[in-house]
C-alpha cells in the first residue's frame, strides 16, 4: 500500500506524467520544463535559476523516495531531473526559438553523454545522483550557448 508521500513524490519525480511516456520519457521530461520556462522567462535568467534550484531540492527529496519505493538506481519514469536541469541551461539562452530549439538538443545530447563531471556527479547516493546530473549537463549547455552568444551565432 502505498502512501501519500509515496503518491507525491511519484507524481512530482515523474513530472506529472512526462515520466510515463512509453518511448523516451526524458525527453518528455525535458519538454515538460517549457511551461515552467513560458511562466518564467519575462522574469530573467535569475527566476529560471530560483525554479531550478527549488525543483531540484524537490526532485533530490522524490527521486530519493521513488529510487526507495522501485527498489531501483536513477529509474527511467523520473524526469524531475531533466526539468532542472533544462532550466539551468534556458537560464542562459536568449528566447528566441532557434537559440531555445538549440539548448534542447544540447541538452538531450549533454544528458546523454554525461561530460564531466555529471558522471561523477551520477555516482553520488540517491536523489542527488539522480538530479546532479543533469544540474550539471544543464550547465555545460549554459556554457555552451553563452559561447555562441559572444560569436554571434544566437
Amino acid at each position: 500500500m502505498s502512501t501519500t508521500r509515496t503518491q507525491v513524490a511519484f507524481t512530482l519525480a515523474e513530472w506529472f506524467g512526462c515520466g510515463r511516456a512509453p518511448r523516451a520519457p526524458g525527453t518528455v521530461g525535458t519538454v515538460g520544463a517549457f511551461p515552467v520556462y513560458l511562466l518564467l522567462r519575462a522574469q530573467g535568467p535569475l527566476s529560471l535559476l530560483g525554479a531550478a534550484l527549488l525543483i531540484s531540492i524537490v526532485g533530490i527529496w522524490a527521486a530519493t523516495i521513488v529510487e526507495d519505493a522501485s527498489g531501483k538506481t536513477d529509474p527511467q519514469n523520473v524526469v524531475i531531473d531533466e526539468v532542472a536541469g533544462m532550466l539551468v541551461a534556458l537560464a542562459a539562452t536568449p528566447p528566441t526559438w532557434p537559440a531555445v530549439l538549440v539548448a534542447f538538443l544540447a541538452f538531450r545530447l549533454f544528458d546523454w553523454a554525461k561530460p564531466w563531471p555529471a558522471r561523477a556527479a551520477e555516482r553520488l547516493p540517491g536523489g542527488f545522483g539522480v538530479v546532479l546530473d543533469d544540474i550539471v549537463a544543464g550547465a555545460w549547455v549554459a556554457v555552451l550557448v553563452l559561447a555562441l552568444r559572444m560569436g554571434g551565432v544566437l
